[in-house]
This record gives C-alpha cells, structure tokens and sequence, in this order.
C-alpha cells in the first residue's frame, strides 16, 4: 500500500460524511499516473502554491495602492490569511483540508495588478474595444479558471477548480446557508473565509491609512483588533456548521458581517478612490495597456489578440504594469554619442 492510500484511508476513516475525500475526486481534464505519495488534492496545492502566477500575487495591491508601509496587504498575504482562516474551519468541522487549502491558494490567482481598479479597468477597456472576437468582460475569478487551466496548464482536479470558479462574491450579502452555491462544503469554507479575510484585514488596513478611524460599533462589539474579529467569525461558523452539510452563520453574526461590509464599501472601497488621484491613474495605465496591446499587438510570443492583450496584462504585476506603460507610452532620453567614421 502506498503512502497516499494510507492517506486516503485515514481520510475515509476519519473525515465528516459531508466532506469530499480525495479518492473520489472526479479527476483532472488531462489524465495523470497517481501519486505514491501526494493525493489528488495535495498535488493541487502543491502545484499552485509553486506556479509563477501564484509568485505574482507578492506585487500586486490588495486595496491600497502603492503603500509606503511595510505592514499594509498585498493579494499575496491576502491569500495566505484566507489559507490560514479556511483551513482552521475545515480542520474542526473535519473537511478535506488539503482541498480546502488547494481552493484558498488559487482563489485570486487571477487577479490585475491594482486590485479591483485594474480589474475595473481591464472591463472597461473591453467594453469600449468592442471587439468583434475575445472576451467581452473581465472578472477574476473566471480568469483565475483561465490562469490554471491554460496560461499556468496546471491539469487541476475538477474539484479544486470548481472551488476556484465559485468563490467570489462581489458585494452580495452572506447567505444563510453558504453551501448552496459552492460545489462542495470546502468550497464554501473558503467563500466564507474570504469574507472573513478582507473584512478583517482591510479594516484593519484602513484604520491604519488614517481613512477611517475606528470600526462600526457593531463591530467592535466582537472585538478590538483583528485576531478578536477573526476568532469571533471563525467560531461562529465552526458552532453553526458542525456535523452538518452546510456551511453557516449565526443570524446576528451574519447580519453583523453584512453591515460591516457595506459600511466597508462605503467608506473604503468607494471613499479611497474619491480621495486618492492615484486609483484613477492606475486605471488609465490598465485601459491604456490592455487598448494598445488590443490593437496594436506587439505582445510576447505566446500572445495573440485581444484575449492574448487580457491575459498579458491582467498577469503584471504593479511595478512590471508600471515599467511597460513607461517604455511603450514615454519618451526615452536621448543619449548623445559622437559617431565615429572609419
């Protein structure tokens, strides 16, 4: 018997009856021998956590732009917490932890450079491109689909893929039963973690910019400080949702989220763009990229046309986004030489 078919033994033997166990994955699109060590999953995560794309996330903004701090979020860190969080709640509701972390590491690998301004951006450009072939809109987590299956051609599980593809939320209110619109209950762990994530740490990012001061009083009622919030979140999912086949909330615990996330996008999400001219500018970087590449071409080899011109750009990083704009868009200097006749 190999090591992974003692693993999924133990896992059979000993995770909850609603929890997807790696020996009944649905498999990969491309056929590959079985590990002797790793699962399905553990090879997932694996995979993921040492592609280039999932390297990128280090240089790309989670909300604030181009901080002076050293403490503020980047997408990379943002994951990580969200790694972190998911995996706590799978482990005590006993989840596939390795599925669960697998989604988690993946779940943003597709997003621009510039957070959700690029992200903006890139779906404007696309709009006003009206091109007759290639992608009409832009959203991250189908491009994180993209960025797995054929930029990175990581042959993912089905599962972990699904997790990936149904994780984002947008500004939607949190459900009473958050498993119904997730593939699997680790899935659905991750859609709650991510809330749990941001709400925790951009807060936490904004008191620290001096763009707000304080939470909402019916947040700091659960707490003062970020590991209080996050412990009072995950605790209340984990009370909800043990030995059941649904991933919950408490009603005031979801009723409390839901605020703090609308009073997020009113005075952060919406607020930082009104009183920082760099949010704009970073938008005009994206459009202007992804419009000219679009157009013009002169991309990489291995990039054509429009959806070549998405992911190119959707795949830069801040700095790199920065760095391309200048040399396509600004003069160089020019540098006198004398010229020598022979």
């Amino acid at each position: 018997m190999t090591i992974r078919e003692q693993i999924e033994e133990r896992e059979s033997a000993s995770l909850s009856p609603f929890a997807t166990l790696s020996a009944h994955s649905q498999g990969r699109a491309i056929p590959e021998p079985l590990d002797p060590v790793r699962t399905a999953f553990m090879k997932d995560r694996d995979r993921i956590l040492h592609s280039k794309p999932f390297r990128r996330l280090k240089h790309k903004t989670q909300v604030f732009i181009a901080p002076v701090g050293d403490h503020y979020r980047t997408r990379l860190t943002h994951t990580l917490e969200v790694t972190q969080i998911s995996r706590t709640i799978a482990r005590a509701l006993r989840l596939n932890e390795d599925l669960t972390e697998a989604i988690a590491l993946g779940h943003d690998i597709g997003h621009p450079p510039f957070g959700h301004a690029g992200e903006r951006a890139l779906d404007d450009a696309l709009a006003a491109l009206n091109a007759t072939e290639g992608p009409k809109q832009f959203h991250h987590s189908e491009h994180s689909l993209r960025v797995v299956d054929i930029l990175a051609k990581l042959n993912l599980t089905q599962e972990t893929r699904s997790g990936i593809g149904g994780h984002s939320k947008g500004r939607a209110d949190l459900d009473a039963d958050e498993s119904d619109k997730s593939p699997s209950l680790e899935a659905a762990v991750v859609r709650v973690s991510d809330r749990i994530a941001y709400m925790s740490h951009d807060l936490d990012d904004a008191i620290r910019s001096g763009i707000i001061l304080a939470p909402p009083e019916s947040f700091a009622e659960i707490g003062t400080k970020p590991g209080e919030w996050i412990e009072a979140m995950v605790m209340d999912v984990i009370e909800h949702s043990t030995d059941s086949a649904t991933i919950r909330l408490s009603g005031p615990m979801r009723e409390r989220m839901n605020h703090l996330k609308e009073w997020l996008f009113e005075r952060v999400y919406l607020e930082y763009p009104r009183r920082n001219e760099d949010v704009d500018k970073a938008e005009k970087v994206i459009r202007e990229l992804l419009t000219y590449y679009a157009e013009r071409g002169n991309l990489p080899e291995g990039f054509s046309g429009v959806q070549g011109a998405v992911d190119y750009v959707a795949g830069m990083t801040d700095r790199f986004a920065l760095a391309t704009y200048r040399r396509v868009f600004l003069p160089t200097e020019f540098e006198e030489r004398i010229l020598q006749t022979p």
